[in-house]
């Protein structure tokens, strides 16, 4: 079933994307004018996504996915597909627990690797008990059909629309297997684009297929902001 969302309901539900009803991806509203919603966007020096390049090897800890939750709805919040989930689902790292509250997509890919972009990018977006992000990226590849893209897709919303799943499915069936990841200091890739986001993208990527790449583009669009420059910044590769 498909129900109407109202706008303020969208936002409050939204903690990673706010103003959306003025940002977008437009020539008059897209990237190159975020810095009128929100200055940091324009100014500053830890903004994603990013080009990974350079990785340093380092001894990072292992990630620690703890997904025991489902995947229970898909939004069209007008900018994104946003993937509702329910039940324990945390992310633990630096000794901190994040709380998975949301995953969403971008078409193509915003972070590129070793300035490769994918036809499709999942962020899974984690807050702790004060407030701080942490976002675990996911590539997607052309390849086999994803069984569970091909559920969230079975009748994807239009904007400001939420559609439950007839057969809700496991987050952790989200994840590809990986024996690695990238870790660097971002921000939210919306505005208000706020820093101290910690990034860690997976290095192995999941796969859909040419067709279903092409539904989501269809939806979405181009809902990628360009790669911003790294500064002094420093990305490291779990080993």
């Amino acid at each position: 079933m498909k129900r109407k969302v109202l706008a303020t309901a969208l936002i409050a539900a939204l903690p990673y994307i706010s103003h959306a009803a003025e940002w977008g991806y437009g020539e008059e509203n897209g990237p190159d004018h975020w810095g009128h919603f929100a200055e940091v966007c324009a100014s500053g020096k830890n903004q994603s996504p990013v080009d990974i390049q350079n990785a340093a090897a380092s001894d990072l800890d292992d990630l620690e996915l703890s997904y025991h939750g489902q995947v229970v709805d898909i939004l069209n919040n007008g900018h994104t597909l946003q993937g509702g989930v329910e039940g324990h689902n945390v992310l633990t790292i630096d000794d901190t627990e994040f709380e998975l509250k949301q995953f969403h997509f971008h078409t193509p890919s915003e972070n590129l690797i070793n300035n490769q972009s994918y036809p499709l990018e999942a962020h899974f977006v984690h807050a702790d008990q004060n407030g701080n992000l942490a976002v675990v990226a996911v590539m997607y590849e052309v390849d086999d059909k994803n069984n569970q893209v091909a559920q969230l897709s079975q009748s994807l919303p239009t904007a400001g629309e939420t559609t439950a799943l007839d057969q809700p499915f496991a987050v952790k069936s989200m994840l590809p297997e990986f024996d690695g990841y990238y870790r660097f200091s971002g921000s939210l890739t919306t505005p208000p684009c706020s820093e101290g986001v910690r990034w860690l993208v997976l290095n192995n990527s999941q796969h859909l297929s040419q067709e279903q790449a092409d539904a989501l583009h269809q939806v979405m669009g181009d809902n990628n902001r360009p790669v911003q420059d790294i500064y002094a910044r420093q990305i490291l590769l779990s080993q």
